[in-house]
């Protein structure tokens, strides 16, 4: 295969995992089917089984390219010149509000989205959620640890048992802002963040 071919297979690919990306956000995995992905991307039918072997593989691909996506930006954030530690966490929360919008996140509530539906249809995926969410707690864990070291925050109990309370408590703000189709959740999860960190309101 030349290089140039290659690159053709890669944007493809690329581009069903886009346009996957963006519906399945919208209408969970069940829901959609791989025609529906294929004619929006503009691609042949006959083409998904050369980029995937099956529709659990794309899934696979999917959840593996969001979350790789996501610690990237989530590393970012807490690099994040001329802020504290505390600063960057409250920016993270406030980009997690901004993105799990309940009409349209284009693709970037994905996790949120597809995590309670695809973890009881395939043990693949299911992995790759909980490895991706695990990189998400972890990084929260030691923003914690940092911001401790730095001053800017304190907590009452263990970083990594505060993380994951942390990260549960914004899934399910997420889930409710779905339910109730308002960001109040959200402004309450904010609320508990700031107690839990021990930052003034």
């Amino acid at each position: 295969m030349n290089s140039h071919t290659a690159h053709e297979n890669s944007e493809v690919r690329q581009n069903i995992l886009d346009t996957g990306q963006r519906i399945m956000a919208g209408k969970g995995f069940s829901a959609v089917g791989l025609n529906e992905i294929l004619t929006t991307a503009g691609v042949p039918k006959g083409s998904f089984y050369h980029y995937f072997n099956s529709k659990d593989a794309f899934g696979e691909a999917l959840l593996e390219r969001y979350f790789s996506e996501y610690l990237a930006e989530f590393d970012a954030t807490l690099r994040k010149p001329g802020a504290t530690t505390a600063q960057r966490l409250m920016i993270y929360w406030q980009q997690w509000q901004d993105n799990q919008s309940f009409l349209d996140c284009q693709g970037k509530c994905l996790a949120v989205k597809l995590a309670a539906e695809v973890a009881d249809l395939s043990e693949s995926m299911r992995s790759v959620l909980k490895r991706g969410t695990s990189g998400i707690v972890g990084r929260i864990a030691g923003a914690i640890d940092a911001g401790i070291e730095d001053g800017s925050l304190s907590v009452s109990h263990d970083p990594a048992a505060v993380a994951q309370s942390l990260y549960q408590l914004w899934v399910g703000a997420s889930v409710m802002v779905k339910i109730v189709r308002n960001t109040e959740p959200f402004g309450t999860a904010m609320i508990t963040t700031r107690e839990m960190l021990h930052l003034a309101s």
